[in-house]
């Protein structure tokens, strides 16, 4: 029997620690490393990126758009990042936020939570705005071979409120009704196998308003919270936004790491201090 997603994200963050380091290789970061916008600069600053934070950090979290604008170069790229980072004991989540239905979401669960593939990670992002029941085959891939799937649910960009914070006619936000939803996969697994920690967790930005934050405490499972650093989040913020279940949280921060880059040494030395921080505030 394989370990659920679940239980090895919360193994990983009690010996490593709660951060989710992103590695996204965007030309303006690029840039500020000194490093072509070619395959050469992004394979540069990728692996240097997996040299410095890939002993130390639980969770690494590649941008899979800025590998796919290389081309299958740039994919070969990627490959390379997952297997490395993974060999150096992160977990990794790949960003890649598909959604599709069908036979189309049955190849996308093949490429990135099934065993052998090049491209599989220990867990991906995916997008329920098709319909959550559409994320089946995504949730059933996962299950079987121990990764995990995070569900956008209340994202930290001001587009999204429109569509996230829109009522159904049972009086639920779409969040909600998200939140809910990846909760009863959790409640399923955690019934079968035991655990504190199921392995559907779903997105929420650490920007959001608490007022209009969906309530998680249902939820049982860990909760992806993009916004620190660049994006204007503060550590203080996850306390404020997710209050009782901050041991839940995986924040997530890149340009404010990335940022020290290309020294390896100073790369390091900044998840470490960040991972420390939210260490102390997420006990």
């Amino acid at each position: 029997m394989v370990t659920p997603f679940g239980a090895r994200l919360a193994a990983a963050v009690a010996a490593r620690g709660p951060l989710c380091a992103g590695i996204d290789p965007h030309p303006g970061l690029l840039r500020s490393w000194g490093l072509s916008e070619d395959v050469a600069g992004l394979e540069r600053f990728a692996m240097t990126a997996v040299e410095a934070m890939a002993g130390d950090v639980a969770v690494l979290k590649p941008q899979s758009a800025f590998f796919e604008a290389h081309g299958s170069a740039g994919v070969a790229v990627l490959e390379r990042v997952i297997a490395e980072s993974r060999a150096a004991g992160a977990l990794v989540l790949l960003d890649a936020k598909r959604g599709d239905i069908g036979s189309t979401m049955d190849a996308y669960a093949a490429a990135y939570l099934t065993e052998g593939s090049p491209l599989a990670a220990d867990a991906v992002t995916v997008s329920p705005y098709l319909g959550f029941g559409a994320l089946d085959p995504a949730l059933d891939a996962a299950a079987a071979h121990g990764r995990g799937v995070f569900v956008l649910a209340m994202t930290s960009n001001p587009e999204g409120g429109d569509v996230q914070r829109a009522v159904g006619s049972d009086g639920r936000t779409v969040a909600q009704a998200v939140v809910d939803a990846a909760g009863g996969r959790n409640a399923a697994e955690l019934t079968e196998v035991g655990g504190e920690l199921g392995s559907v967790g779903v997105v929420v930005g650490a920007t959001v308003d608490p007022a209009v934050a969906p309530d998680l405490s249902g939820l049982r499972g860990p909760v992806l919270a993009p916004g620190l650093g660049a994006q204007g989040g503060t550590v203080e913020d996850l306390r404020r936004v997710f209050g009782p279940v901050l041991s839940w949280v995986l924040p997530t921060t890149s340009r404010d790491v990335l940022r020290h880059g290309p020294d390896v040494g100073r790369l390091r030395e900044a998840a470490r201090r960040l991972s420390g921080e939210l260490a102390a505030t997420l006990g």
